[in-house]
This record gives C-alpha cells, sequence and structure tokens, in this order.
C-alpha cells in the first residue's frame, strides 16, 4: 500500500497569494485548493492501493469540490494544528462532518509565517494529555517534496518506491507539486508522484514553455503520433498551469473527422514518401546520386551502429569538433562524454541510429525516430574535415534503405522555411515541403488573449520570407559572435 501524509499548509498555488489572503482572513475562489484537488483526481484514478491522510489548517478547511475528492476510502481527514488544538478540531470536524483520527503540527519557525498564523512565538502550541487525537509522528516518514528538490525524477521513484516496500509514509506538502522552494529546499514532486501512482500517462510527453506573460504547451510527441485533445485531457493541462495547447494534424495519415472553432495555423514539415530504394534513387538528381557514390569511393561505409560506448566517443568527437556550424552557433557543443553515452544507454524512445564510418572512425550519424506511420531524422551530423567526401548524402540514403526494409513509409527531416542552404540539401535529396495545419486551443482567459494578439506565433514564422531570408546571415553572424565571446570568456 502507498501511504502519504499530505500536509495543505498553504491554500493557493502562489505561497505570496496564500500569505496575503490568510493574513486578511478571506478565502476567494478561485485556485483555492487548486494543487490538492489535482493530487485527489490523481490518488482517485490510480489503480493502485492508496492510503492518504490529509491534515488541514484553519486557512485550508477543504471546501465542497475538495470534499467530494475526498468522499472514498481512500481519503482520510485530519488535523494541522496551527494555534488552538480544541477549537480547530472541533471546527474542522463541523465543516467536513468527518470523525478525526489523526494530528500534527504546523512549523512556523520563520516571522512571515508566525504573522500569517497569527502565532507570536516560536514555540508550537502545547497538546493537552488528554487532547483525543492521535500523534501522526509515531509513523516512519520520508518527505518527498524535500527529495525532489535536489534529486531527479528517476532518483526520486526508486527512494519513493523503496520508502513504500518499507512500508513508511510519503509526506508532501501540495503547495510544491509544480514549483521549487527557495529557502525552504522543497522541490516538485508532481512527475514523481505521477509515476508512482502510475497516472496521467497522457500528459507525460507535453512540453511546457512560457512566452511573456503566458504559458504555451504541446505534445513533444505529436509527430510520431496522432494527438487529438480530449475535453479531459485539456481540463488536466489547465489545472498545472497551461494557457494555449497546440498541436498538429498529421495530414499524411490522419485528418480530424470534424471542424473545429480553435485557431488554424499553416505549417510545414520536409516529407519524404518512400515506396522503395529503388524508386527513390530513381527520383532524386544525377548530383545526389553523385554525391552518394563519392561518399562509397572515399572509403565511407554506412550502416545501423550499436548504442555502445564506440558510439558514444565517436558522437562526442563530433558535437565538439568545432563550436560552429551551418554558420551559426552550434547548440551541442561541449556536451561532456557522460551525458551522451547516458543518453544512449536510457532511451525513451524508440531510436535507430545510422553511422557513416571511414575505416574505425565515425565519421558522421543520423539519429532516427520512429513514430506511427513516420519514421523522423532527430539529428545528422558530420565531422567537418569529412565534409568533401559527402558523408550526409550517404547517411540519408542508408537512412531511406532502413526506412524501406522496415516499411515505414514516411520520412520527415524537421521544417522547411527557415534555413536556406538546409533546404536545398533536403529537395535534392527527394525531400518535398509539406504543408499542414497546426491548431491552438486557448484555455483560460491570458491564452484567449495572447492569441488575440498573435503572441502564439513564433517570430520567425510571423515574417514573410521575402523579408526573413535576407536577415539569416544577420542572425548566424550575431549567434556565431556570440558564442566566441563566451569562449573567450572562459579562458
Amino acid at each position: 500500500m502507498i501511504k502519504l501524509r499530505i500536509d495543505v499548509d498553504y491554500p493557493y498555488p502562489s505561497r505570496n497569494k496564500s500569505f496575503f489572503y490568510t493574513a486578511l482572513g478571506i478565502k476567494p475562489s478561485k485556485d483555492y485548493l487548486k494543487n490538492s484537488k489535482i493530487i485527489a483526481r490523481m490518488i482517485n484514478e490510480s489503480l493502485k492501493e492508496v492510503k492518504a491522510t490529509w491534515f488541514f489548517t484553519p486557512a485550508t478547511t477543504p471546501d465542497r469540490e475538495l470534499l467530494s475528492l475526498l468522499n472514498n476510502d481512500r481519503h482520510e481527514v485530519a488535523l494541522h494544528i496551527v494555534n488552538n488544538p480544541y477549537s480547530e478540531w472541533k471546527n474542522l470536524e463541523r465543516i467536513t462532518g468527518k470523525k478525526m483520527r489523526y494530528y500534527t503540527v504546523h512549523g512556523t519557525e520563520r516571522l512571515l509565517a508566525r504573522i500569517m498564523w497569527r502565532r507570536w512565538t516560536t514555540r508550537s502550541p502545547r497538546i493537552p494529555p488528554e487532547f483525543p487525537l492521535i500523534s501522526f509522528y509515531q509513523f516512519p516518514t520520508k518527505h518527498l517534496d524535500a527529495i525532489c528538490y535536489s534529486t531527479s525524477t528517476n532518483k526520486a521513484v526508486k527512494i519513493a518506491q523503496s520508502t513504500i516496500r518499507e512500508d513508511q509514509v510519503l509526506h508532501f506538502h501540495p503547495i510544491w507539486l509544480f514549483q521549487k522552494g527557495k529557502i525552504n529546499h522543497r522541490g516538485p514532486f508532481y512527475n514523481t508522484l505521477r509515476k508512482i501512482l502510475n497516472v496521467d500517462n497522457d500528459v507525460e510527453t507535453i512540453a511546457y514553455r512560457k512566452k511573456i506573460f503566458f504559458t504555451i504547451a504541446k505534445n513533444s510527441e505529436e509527430y510520431e503520433k496522432d494527438v487529438v485533445p480530449t475535453e479531459e485531457f485539456l481540463t488536466k493541462i489547465r489545472e498545472r498551469g497551461v494557457d494555449v495547447f497546440t498541436f498538429l494534424e498529421r495530414r499524411w495519415v490522419h485528418t480530424l473527422s470534424q471542424p473545429t472553432s480553435w485557431i488554424k495555423r499553416n505549417d510545414n514539415i520536409a516529407l519524404l514518401h518512400i515506396t522503395s530504394y529503388d524508386d527513390w534513387w530513381k527520383n532524386i538528381g544525377k548530383k545526389t546520386r553523385n554525391m552518394i557514390r563519392k561518399a562509397e569511393k572515399s572509403g565511407i561505409k554506412t550502416r545501423i551502429a550499436e548504442p555502445d560506448e564506440k558510439l558514444a566517443e565517436g558522437m562526442w568527437k563530433i558535437y565538439n569538433e568545432t563550436p560552429i556550424r551551418q554558420d551559426r552557433a552550434f547548440p551541442h557543443y561541449g556536451v561532456s562524454l557522460d551525458a551522451i553515452t547516458k543518453g544512449l544507454h536510457s532511451p525513451t524512445r524508440n531510436m535507430t541510429y545510422v553511422g557513416a564510418f571511414l575505416q574505425n572512425e565515425l565519421a558522421g550519424f543520423i539519429q532516427l525516430l520512429h513514430g506511427d506511420n513516420i519514421a523522423i531524422v532527430s539529428q545528422i551530423l558530420s565531422l567537418q574535415k569529412h565534409w568533401d567526401k559527402a558523408v550526409n548524402n550517404a547517411l540519408v540514403a542508408k537512412t531511406v534503405e532502413v526506412c524501406a526494409s522496415n516499411h515505414e513509409e514516411w520520412l520527415m527531416y524537421a521544417r522547411m522555411g527557415n534555413h536556406p542552404s538546409l533546404d536545398n540539401f533536403k529537395q535534392s535529396n527527394g525531400f518535398v515541403k509539406f504543408q499542414l495545419t497546426r491548431y491552438y486551443i486557448p484555455l483560460t482567459r491570458k491564452g484567449r488573449v495572447a492569441l488575440k494578439l498573435g503572441l502564439h506565433i513564433e517570430m520567425k514564422d510571423a515574417l514573410p520570407q521575402r523579408i526573413k531570408y535576407p536577415l539569416i546571415p544577420l542572425y548566424n553572424l550575431i549567434s556565431r559572435t556570440k558564442v566566441r565571446i563566451r569562449l573567450r570568456l572562459k579562458t
């Protein structure tokens, strides 16, 4: 059984808002106990055996919505004492209509907390010997939000699972569900709790991005699988602070069955339809075929590479060969060998690595991501010292062969329109600019305002091509200058 102790000592996701409203003694309904309600829903949706004991203060008494979520045998309401054990106990039982068994005491060491709770001494309130509730401190407890402050999600999950096996209690505060504390060293525990309870798998791959005053989210696997957002899903991510959700329609395999009122915008990808390797070879130009032959004559051998230490070392050399690629700063320059090795040994997606070798040296590689009815060129890189050997052309040819043998009809290579020379390379290898539709769904008032103002559109997409292309050399110059300055400051 998963045993949880949940101390609801702040009524709002914002600590400042909690302090302000608690000090004034008012309870606006918006966002009241928002994180607690998310946690309660997660517990109720879990197929695992869970027992959650909720400790409420006088300022965090559950409202009707939260009480309805706690109305089953998975939850127990308990008392988090601030000042007066007896009056707070009776008041909480009256409001909730539930009998209490346990209590804990809210700590208020800091001045602001004492002002907030009107406890004018650092000493905890005295608990009378005859007080009928049982102290919950008798149960061995591990602080989950403290673990998540400085630990990765995977490590925190392992610690939590060990705690559960030892029949100990996992303890956390809802306020830190998504945010990190600065003073009290508590960290966001949502992903850890989600994995422990095995719920919310539909939001696992959601990527969040803050833009000006709003948060926009998308599924990081939107090219690999069809995304059709349901009302339940949209409610979940709205609760997590998302103002706008965006997704694309994978028109090469799937179209939305009904027209929608969501905001639409044209998007594109570089797409190659594969019937067979021979058909692809016939359809590419003579120049590209000669480049592939040139790679073969130069001694370049292509094959599927095993994700081992040897591949990691070769990739590390390519990443760190130069800080500038395609006339602009290369973001992966400086990555450590350990980071690459860990990435290869713990893949989160279905990957194939296609390597180009000159004798025993890795001259280049393609990271190929397999999705539903599509393969995606996630990355293609080669050593600059071997660029005269047409390594990238050889890699694309081998990738097409791999896809054809796997009966994968579609191969995607990012978007088109943001890098003229790279666009030419894609077109010469058979990729075409495939138009598709991207949808934007406003989830909050801020989201509606952002969409009305057009703030969801990236600057590079908002500019017309006739203006954007002349600006690309300037962008590249600024990018190169920044990285050179940064490198000089390090030496």
